[in-house]
């Protein structure tokens, strides 16, 4: 047992548990015993909970404290339970080695840490009585497809704001890029290497269109630009082509990846490589190619004068600290949530760098110090009044 809201002690157990991602990693046993464990320890803590499943195996976890009818604001803690592969990895991966101060394992940073934070501050919280309700959801499947924050929100929870406990050092992260996954096929004509005259290379067809891709990518996406983002960007992922060292390729396939702004759609972002295949066929006459867009996650932007923003802010300086606000690198489930119109905004322990490393660790000191800090954030923000019902 547990103590309750000791968040250390939670981060470390829910990362001696092998929860990788079975859709990245073969073999992987996914999230159903993490989400058995956290259950266990979550009702012995006194949390309403619920097991559902986002897809056969594939289990969400959702607790909840205080009441949906007081009339307070609800808030929801959102992260992810499930983990990336381990190869490479220079300390045992499941072990939640505690040395110097940190606990080292696969999810650490990303982000049982971040899990332990939230489920400890829940149960703080309801000791310290809540005016409003408190949603806590532990999701599968963020590492690959979201499927677990897509069954959340389509289940119909909602809530008046969201912190997504992604690892941010404790800063304040209200945005982040959205990307698209598009692949294109370059279409050649197979011929022996000798006939020059009816041969059509698609591999060197295929290079021409890399080369105005670049061509964008330091031009017009350097100009696409946020406050707290950067810029957009796009870059060549995967390339296959070619059968035999004497045969003209007749075909070479191209993966992208363009991370993009809030103000961009995937539309906007196939239509850019569209007309990019249009300008290399109008100096290629033989350049054919076919470009689909394969998987697209909006990006995610909240106001930084957003109320959730002020009130973690204002409870962070409260604390002692100085608030910091800075963009997201990696795109997360805030962007779903942001999506289904809940303010939804990342703050947790944990450096984002040190996710899916081959030393992942996070410092026990920044897991209790966002417990404290989302602890104090609930108990502020649910006593707010409510401008909708909580769902």
């Amino acid at each position: 047992m547990i103590e309750p809201g000791d968040a250390v002690a939670l981060a470390r157990e829910l990362v001696r548990v092998d929860s990788r991602n079975p859709s990245l990693a073969r073999g992987a046993p996914g999230e159903r015993e993490v989400a058995r464990v956290l259950a266990e320890i979550l009702r012995a803590w006194g949390l309403r909970v619920e097991v559902s499943e986002a897809a056969p195996g594939r289990p969400n976890v959702v607790a909840r404290v205080g009441d949906s009818a007081s009339g307070g604001r609800s808030l929801m803690f959102n992260g992810h339970i499930d983990v990336v592969g381990v190869e490479g990895m220079v300390h045992p991966p499941f072990d939640a080695l505690e040395r110097d101060g940190r606990i080292y394992g696969r999810g650490a940073a990303d982000m049982k840490g971040g899990i332990a934070a939230m489920c400890a501050a829940a149960t703080r919280a309801a000791r310290m009585g809540l005016g409003g309700e408190l949603v806590v959801a532990a999701v599968a499947d963020e590492e690959h497809a979201s499927i677990g924050t897509q069954a959340l929100v389509a289940s119909g929870i909602r809530s008046d704001a969201a912190i997504v406990t992604e690892p941010t050092r404790l800063s304040i992260a209200p945005a982040h890029r959205g990307f698209a996954w598009i692949g294109v096929e370059v279409h050649g004509r197979a011929a022996h290497g000798s006939r020059y005259d009816i041969g059509v290379d698609a591999i060197r067809n295929a290079g021409l269109l890399l080369a105005e891709l670049d061509a964008l990518d330091a031009g017009a996406l350097r100009e696409r630009t946020h406050p707290l983002l950067g810029h957009a960007s796009l870059h060549a992922s995967l390339i296959e082509g070619g059968t035999a060292m004497s045969v003209y390729p007749d075909r070479c396939t191209l993966r992208l990846e363009r991370r993009t702004m809030p103000a961009e759609s995937a539309e906007q972002v196939v239509e850019e490589v569209r007309a990019a295949c249009e300008r290399v066929s109008r100096r290629r006459p033989d350049f054919r190619a076919d470009v689909e867009l394969e998987l697209a996650r909006s990006p995610s932007d909240v106001p930084e004068d957003a109320p959730i923003v002020r009130a973690l802010a204002s409870v962070i300086e409260e604390r002692g600290t100085s608030a910091r606000i800075e963009g997201m690198s990696a795109w997360t489930d805030a962007a779903i949530l942001n999506d289904a119109g809940i303010p939804a905004i990342c703050f947790g322990p944990g450096d984002i760098a040190l996710a899916h490393a081959a030393e992942e660790w996070t410092e026990s000191a920044e897991i209790e110090g966002a417990a404290g800090t989302l602890t104090d954030l609930a108990i502020r923000w649910c006593a707010g009044r409510s401008e909708g019902p909580c769902s």
